[in-house]
């Protein structure tokens, strides 16, 4: 039975735990000493924008990719010391299916249960027990490649099921998805959680963290920038967030250059939505909101609107990195990399 050992705070049993991780593309820091927890059987999202180094964060703790320096234990296992046990104990779904197009459903389960050491009579029952789990039993001797892209997802999925993992890692598992087959991973997620998996989710779905995790870890320029609760990371931002559009479109950046210094609430900082050509500010009382105004008011700037409304999970996002979280970006996974 693998160890897991017990958070230090909370006294919960830690899946996984990661110090100080490290790693370099060149002259690229992709990782810069990042720390996180999740504890067992839980989900934890790890949120940020493309290039924030999320998919390099997979990469090591699933063995890919070694790194430079840093301390990550994963089921009891040293990701650099004990790489061939771990493989053993984890699952991976990355941003794009890795079944073999030529063989069918039942083969590429039944080759990957080989592969993993099952016996031929254990490998096909476990394939076609996920095959039913995922609804492809219809599917299961047809060539993948005759799959939709829901269900060359599910596939997926259930490969990464067939040695029953400690820890499940899901990087941006419903990456080009339409919606009702987004709500099918989502279901198979839950029950796996619901079954003693763990899992660490890559995402930048706000609407998938806030469906599947239960603890969230901000990631920007490979730092971890917040982490908590959901509940928690609003809090942070603000109690409210000011939605202000100034009468000038040309006197955006100036109104946020006016709102920025204020930091109202701690670390939050003014940031700019050019999609709606407003400057989001958190606040956390009504003496804030006059402080506000007065600063625009200093200034000499024009308010066009101004509203006020609880955050969401996407204006955290985007207070706490300054982009708006969006769908995954269709990238090559080679040129992944380089941006990570």
């Amino acid at each position: 039975m693998t160890r897991i050992d017990k958070h230090p705070e909370s006294g919960r049993p830690v899946a996984v735990s990661v110090r100080g991780l490290v790693k370099h593309y060149g002259a690229t820091k992709a990782l810069d000493g990042v720390d996180l927890d999740v504890h067992e059987g839980t989900v934890l999202g790890v949120l940020g924008p493309n290039g924030a180094g999320k998919t390099t964060l997979v990469r090591c703790l699933s063995t890919l990719i070694t790194p430079d320096a840093g301390r990550a234990v994963v089921a009891g296992y040293d990701v650099a010391k004990q790489p061939r046990q771990l493989r053993r104990v984890i699952g991976l779904t990355g941003q794009y299916a890795s079944v073999d197009e030529k063989l069918s459903g039942r083969e590429n389960l039944y080759l990957i249960g080989r592969l993993l050491d099952l016996s031929s009579k254990e490998a096909r029952s476990r394939a076609d027990a996920l095959l039913e789990r995922f609804s492809l039993t219809d599917a299961a001797t047809r060539p993948a490649r005759t799959y939709s892209g829901g269900m060359r997802r599910r596939l997926d999925l259930a490969a990464s099921m067939i040695g029953r993992p400690h820890v499940l890692y899901l990087d941006e598992p419903t990456t080009g998805l339409d919606p009702r087959t987004r709500n099918e991973v989502w279901t198979e997620v839950k029950g796996m959680v619901r079954d003693g998996v763990t899992v660490l989710l890559t995402t930048q779905y706000m609407e998938e963290a806030e469906q599947l995790a239960s603890e969230l870890t901000v990631i920007d320029r490979g730092r971890v920038v917040a982490s908590g609760g959901t509940d928690e990371l609003k809090a942070r931002v603000g109690g409210r967030t000011l939605r202000i559009r100034p009468a000038d479109p040309l006197e955006l950046r100036p109104l946020a250059d006016a709102l920025d210094g204020l930091r109202l609430t701690g670390s939050a900082t003014a940031a700019v939505d050019a999609e709606t050509g407003e400057v989001l500010v958190p606040i956390v009382s009504d003496e804030q909101l006059t402080t506000v105004v007065g600063a625009v008011t200093a200034r000499g700037l024009t308010i066009g609107s101004i509203t006020t409304e609880l955050p969401s999970l996407d204006e955290v996002f985007l207070s706490l990195t300054g982009q708006k979280a969006s769908a995954p970006q269709d990238v090559r996974p080679e040129l992944e990399e380089v941006a990570v």
